[in-house]
């Protein structure tokens, strides 16, 4: 291991959701997640950013179908289901996503994981803390 791997503290430092329609995908994430997204043009491609504190890991909606499409088996990410991963469902399915079944509970208190597909396509994880 170099002196950069040992130094560096998370795996994750940003993530991208493709989506082809870019404002159902957009409204679909505000409405199941209850957070804004903030819209931009980063290298001519719209995307909507995840709010996220300076230093913590990032991510955005994208639409850039030349690079990357909505696919139901491709990289999986969990999203923060804060305060409970029931709860987060529920918005999920209202805002007109299908969910996979029930939360998981993981060992050692580490919380609850929940997989739904989004407006696009995309199968996606959840997790938080509680459940309920």
């Amino acid at each position: 291991m170099t002196a950069a791997t040992l130094a560096s503290t998370r795996v994750l430092s940003w993530f991208e959701i493709p989506a082809m329609d870019f404002d159902r995908a957009v409204r679909f994430y505000e409405a199941a997640l209850d957070v804004p997204l903030q819209r931009e043009v980063f290298g001519g491609v719209p995307i909507a950013v995840f709010a996220h504190e300076e230093g913590a890991t990032g991510g955005a909606i994208v639409f850039n179908p030349q690079q990357t499409k909505p696919a139901p088996d491709g990289v999986l990410v969990y999203l923060d289901a804060s305060p409970t991963v029931t709860d987060a469902l529920a918005r999920v399915e209202r805002a007109g996503g299908k969910k996979h079944g029930p939360a998981i509970e993981l060992p050692n208190n580490i919380g609850y994981i929940a997989f739904f597909t989004d407006s696009e396509g995309n199968r996606v994880g959840l997790h938080s803390l509680k459940l309920a």
